[in-house]
């Protein structure tokens, strides 16, 4: 039996040296056994479609970017209830932002497919935060 929380993880970011801490810091607290990590929203959506074939690779958690150019964070939440309902019934999205913005959160908080919106920077008490 592992020592992971979750057994894959997904972050999306275009922020490359926030995925490399995020990722590092996953590793540390021993969050997940698997990092996906894509700096593209559309990147990423293309993964989940050729994951969905096979459950078992399917990220458990998706860490997600706002603020992205190209497709944003509320873009791929639109792609994202086209998915096929086993991915969009696992897959828990968590909206990670340093927005202040209140039309953010409550847009984020109203998505069916936003299990949480949290504040950058990600920390051990981010993680904490989730339990599912």
């Amino acid at each position: 039996m592992s020592n992971f929380r979750f057994p894959v993880i997904m972050l999306i970011d275009d922020n490359e040296l926030d995925n490399f801490i995020n990722k590092k810091l996953i590793e540390t607290e021993q969050f997940a056994g698997e990092i996906i990590v894509h700096s593209s929203a559309v990147n990423a959506l293309e993964d989940l479609k050729k994951r969905a074939a096979n459950p078992d690779q399917l990220p458990r958690i998706i860490f997600l970017d706002i603020m992205m150019p190209g497709m944003d964070g509320f873009g791929f939440l639109e792609e994202f209830a086209r998915q096929p309902e086993a991915v969009r019934k696992y897959c828990k999205v968590v909206m990670l932002s340093t927005t202040e913005s209140f039309k953010d959160l409550n847009r984020a908080n109203q998505n069916p497919y936003v299990y949480k919106f949290l504040n950058k920077p990600m920390n051990k008490s981010v993680l904490d935060a989730i339990n599912i």
